[in-house]
């Protein structure tokens, strides 16, 4: 799988998140929930200052064990964090990334794309991995962005 070596500016996002790991049986029941809340709940639309009008899946707070917990956020990059707490507030870290770019079927792209990456030997951060969905096409049309934080 190909990638481009990135070098990102820190980004605030600001959504939904909830603990999970890749091998409990309810992981996708999980992180399909947040998308499910982002969208459906109302979530997205009420996010003040977008930065731009991209989704984000991210995933944080992990050892670099795929068996290990990490929280993941469903959310819009920002370019404030918001008063009060009505919502989850991501700080992305910058540095350097491989940046990945899927296209296919929103959930069957990204779901192969994360498959073929475990396999590779990235020197990861293990610090933020996300995704950056170009848009809002669920079917064949998507494009989509990985980027995995790796080491300095």
């Amino acid at each position: 799988m190909e990638y481009e070596m990135v070098t990102l500016e820190g980004k605030i996002a600001v959504g939904i998140s909830a603990r999970t790991n890749n091998t409990s049986p309810d992981m996708g029941a999980v992180i399909g929930g947040l998308w499910n809340r982002f969208y459906n709940e109302g979530i997205y639309a009420a996010i003040p200052k977008k930065a731009n009008a991209k989704a984000l899946g991210i995933y944080t707070d992990y050892a670099g064990d795929e068996k290990a917990d990490y929280t993941a956020f469903v959310a819009c990059e920002a370019t404030d964090v918001p008063d009060g707490d009505d919502f989850a507030v991501c700080h992305i870290p910058g540095g350097r990334y491989a940046k990945f770019v899927v296209h296919g079927n929103m959930v069957q792209a990204v779901a192969g794309a994360w498959q073929a990456i475990w396999q590779m030997n990235l020197t990861r951060a293990f610090q933020c991995d996300f995704e950056e969905y170009q848009n809002d096409n669920m079917g064949n049309g998507a494009e989509i962005h990985i980027y995995v934080g790796l080491k300095e």
